[in-house]
């Protein structure tokens, strides 16, 4: 009858709770406008980083965060890679098979990292092709054709040198090839925002936009250039009868990550900066982006200016500045500036918000109006894409809400729990003292005795559904907190076009 708890329950509940304590996701993005290759535009905006970064509990995303997830950058050289990879030729002769396989899965996951082209190309092809001799002499004839495959999908006619590979190989190949020709294909229909726009299937040039493909189902990475704008690297799924993609290169071109994150805005067009800044927030999941610049006006000095964007409603927030001259901006105008952009509020005359005609003074004879009332909506015009990430947001950020709220309901249950079993203590104490006064037993008659008992029944009930409630809770504030993490989500872009022979519709991205 004595009510017992196991106290192993609270330590497993509490590491459980600990071990789903969620990291906190970046909140803001910063990232320059302008020319990208300005050596003081990199500088003072690098400085601005810095000092926000350095502020308590401001989650900003990372610089090589932000170039990783958008253009993942190879650690080696091509010379690299390939003296890799004539080792794990070295390996596969010497009949080392598990560690020629070893390196070259590593080669591989650096080759996709590489800027395509044809020395990218291979580099990949020699490394599919000596992954798929190293299965065959282990004997995994399925792994060997897969890795064969991966050549021949993009270029049917490759020869394999009769001086390097064996009749039987060759054999095997061929197989192969005619197997390929049978194998029905899937349309991949691709267009692009900047016309003639050089396609790239994993590194291998295949032809300008717009382009139609035939090519087996299947994954494939895909890469457009034109000039300087290069889209992010995007694994496309080729399925179905025909895949039709759009990619908006004149967003994702302006886009930069080195020297520092940066949106090229060559021509000065500001709604299209802010549209495109909004949009590259909702991509990497932030809740704000700070787009900072220089401004030089026709006349007067020149400007370090900061503006502060909502990704959700695509509105701006703030808009602030300071006159500076030379390659470092004045630290006390720096920190100034952190704070308005963070707080709203101006801690010093070196920070500049807009003047009361609604033009900021860097604007002072420009047409253009930079307005830093709340609510100023951003507008898209001639965008032939749209990215569905910042309209997810909204979604996310409610799970995240629930998430918290799920955990803090947990830990207030265990705390509950924790109240409860010192209350219990207290009857089974007085329980323990009737026992005694009645010679080491408990009877019926003894009304104290009864009441204790059940009262202390009462309690190990309640104090088993708020273990429970409080396990529950927790995990479902931990799944809700995976399920609405962004910091993974990949790009998922939607696209629409049209022209004289009709429309076309497309989502890309990982699912």
């Amino acid at each position: 009858m004595p009510f017992r708890p196991k106290p192993s329950a609270f330590a497993l509940l509490l590491c459980l709770l600990c071990a789903t304590a969620p990291e906190a996701a970046p909140h803001r993005l910063v990232v320059s406008s302008g020319d990208c290759r300005d050596a003081e535009l990199s500088g003072q905006s690098k400085a601005f980083y810095d000092a926000l970064r350095a502020r308590p509990e401001q989650r900003v995303l990372r610089a090589p965060e932000f170039a990783e997830r958008l253009f993942p950058a190879s650690s080696r050289s091509f010379e690299d890679l390939q003296r890799q990879l004539d080792a794990a030729q070295d390996q596969f002769y010497e009949g080392r098979n598990a560690r020629a396989s070893q390196l070259l899965d590593d080669a591989l996951r650096d080759i996709r990292r590489l800027p395509p082209g044809e020395p990218r190309w291979k580099l990949f092809a020699h490394a599919q092709l000596l992954h798929g001799l190293n299965q065959r002499a282990q004997g995994k004839t399925k792994d060997s054709d897969a890795a064969f495959l991966q050549v021949l999908r993009l270029q049917p006619k490759y020869q394999l040198d009769p001086d390097q590979y064996a009749p039987s190989i060759r054999q095997a190949f061929e197989k192969l090839r005619r197997d390929l020709a049978r194998t029905p294909k899937v349309k991949l229909s691709l267009k692009s925002t900047l016309p003639a726009s050089d396609v790239y299937l994993e590194g291998l040039g295949v032809g300008q936009t717009p382009l139609t493909l035939e090519l087996p189902a299947g994954a494939y990475e895909l890469s457009m250039v034109k000039g300087d704008a290069v889209s992010f690297p995007r694994q496309v799924q080729a399925q179905g009868a025909d895949t039709p993609l759009l990619v908006d290169l004149a967003y994702e071109g302006s886009v930069t990550a080195a020297p520092f994150p940066c949106l090229s805005a060559a021509d000065g067009n500001e709604e299209r900066t802010w549209s495109h800044a909004v949009r590259l927030g909702g991509t990497l999941g932030v809740e704000e982006v700070i787009v900072v610049r220089l401004e030089r006006a026709s006349s007067g000095p020149k400007w370090f200016a900061a503006t502060v964007l909502n990704v959700e409603g695509g509105q701006k927030l703030r808009e602030g500045g300071f006159k500076t001259q030379g390659l470092d901006a004045p630290g006390e105008a720096l920190s100034a500036l952190v704070d308005f952009v963070t707080t709203g509020r101006s801690p010093s005359n070196l920070v500049v918000m807009n003047s009361a005609n609604g033009k900021a003074p860097w604007d002072a004879g420009s047409p253009r109006g930079a307005g830093t009332s709340s609510g100023a909506e951003l507008t898209a015009p001639n965008l032939l894409s749209e990215d569905v990430s910042g309209a997810a947001a909204a979604p996310r950020k409610g799970l995240r809400t629930a998430s918290y709220v799920a955990l803090g309901a947990g830990v207030a249950a265990l705390g509950g729990a924790g109240v409860v079993r010192l209350l219990a203590q207290k009857d089974l104490n007085g329980l323990e003292d009737r026992r005694a006064a009645n010679g080491g037993q408990l009877v019926s008659t003894d009304a104290r005795a009864v009441a204790l008992r059940d009262s202390l029944v009462g309690k190990s009930h309640l104090m088993t559904g708020l273990l429970v409630g409080a396990g529950a809770a927790v995990v479902t504030g931990a799944v809700l907190f995976l399920v609405s993490s962004p910091a993974k989500a990949p790009p998922v872009t939607l696209g629409v076009s049209a022209d004289g022979t009709g429309a076309a519709a497309s989502v890309s991205g990982a699912f």
